[in-house]
């Protein structure tokens, strides 16, 4: 049986399902986010800019960066179908992808493996996926922890903390300007964000390994499980030409772009959103503004940068123009403004 069968809480069938009714919500996540920062004390320009995407540390003529995250509920997918072979790879992107966004090369990664009861079989297949995302992201495995708690963890957890190195001229403003164009460039699908309500979605009427009717999937859980794409390599072209500032479109959506500054996200030529997308708001009766405040819709990196550069950026790496920055509606595009991201016809 599938998570969800059987549940008598379970949205009934036809009924709008939203991130917060699958056991997420983002407005409380935050709170308690920025709860934690603030009992901590943390100052994140103590000592380094504050990036909206990595720690950064002055150790001298560089800095030191360095990104925590994890695979998420992603991993009862994996559980649900025996196959953890591609939650490394994800484990990699979600750490690597927030320092490419902040204009910093990875280096290195450590993995913590939680875990009920060791398992030789997944512990293997954790370990080949993340071996596979260090290669794609071009950086070093050089360590990790596995720990046994069978009171604290159902099943197992897999998180990473990625290291970076960039010179201080190197990282990125992290703020758009009114004017700048933003490029973007192709998901991979779901990522590993999101999977709370896509696995809510799917599982309303399906299990896991019921056939997948779109793309080359064998199965509806093949197809969340597709590994989430590594943008490494668009870190020297983006560079070359002048990015401003990057968004890894995570937890949050395309509302994500917001970490780029008070203005207006005008997007009108975003990338299609892949068929998984379409069955999740189907099966779960989402709504076009709930998907994309909690999914990537088919872009997974965008970047804000002059005009002039924007279609050679877009060329020289695969991606495309995707809209532009625009003033926000105050006009002022200062702190007290709001960020809107407008895109499909929607206000999010």
């Amino acid at each position: 049986m599938t998570e969800g069968d059987g549940d008598d809480d379970a949205p009934n069938e036809g009924e709008e399902l939203t991130y917060a009714d699958a056991g997420v919500d983002i407005d409380a996540s935050e709170a308690a986010t920025a709860a934690l920062i603030g009992a901590v004390g943390a100052d994140t320009e103590a000592e380094g800019s504050g990036s909206e995407y990595a720690g950064l540390l002055d150790i001298g003529d560089r800095y030191l960066a360095l990104a925590t995250d994890g695979v998420g509920t992603k991993l009862l997918v994996a559980e649900a179908l025996g196959d953890y072979s591609t939650v490394g790879i994800d484990c990699i992107a979600m750490n690597v992808n927030d320092l490419v966004a902040a204009g910093v090369r990875p280096v290195a990664f450590v993995d913590y493996l939680a875990v009920d009861e060791p398992d030789e079989r997944f512990a293997e297949q954790v370990g080949e996926g993340l071996s596979r995302g260090a290669e794609l992201a071009d950086m070093e495995l050089v360590g990790g922890e596995t720990a046994v708690m069978p009171e604290v963890v159902r099943g197992l957890d897999l998180a990473g903390t990625c290291a970076g190195l960039a010179a201080k001229d190197g990282v990125f403003d992290g703020r758009a300007e009114p004017g700048d164009a933003l490029v973007g460039w192709r998901s991979s699908g779901i990522h590993s964000n999101g999977l709370t309500l896509a696995r809510e979605a799917v599982t309303r009427d399906h299990d896991y390994t019921d056939p997948c009717p779109f793309g080359d999937y064998e199965t509806l859980g093949d197809a969340l499980l597709e590994p989430t794409a590594i943008y490494t390599d668009l870190l020297d072209p983006m560079r070359a030409h002048g990015v401003r500032g990057a968004a890894h479109v995570t937890g949050g959506g395309w509302t994500n772009l917001e970490r780029l500054g008070a203005h207006r996200y005008a997007i009108d030529d975003a990338f299609d959103p892949q068929p998984v997308f379409e069955f999740v708001q189907s099966e779960g009766n989402v709504s076009d503004e709930e998907m994309h405040r909690t999914f990537n819709m088919g872009t997974g990196f965008v970047a804000a940068l002059d005009p002039d550069e924007a279609e050679a950026l877009a060329d020289a790496t695969d991606g495309r123009v995707i809209g532009r920055v625009e003033p926000a509606e105050g006009g002022n595009d200062s702190d007290e403004d709001e960020a809107t991201v407008e895109i499909r016809g929607l206000e999010l």
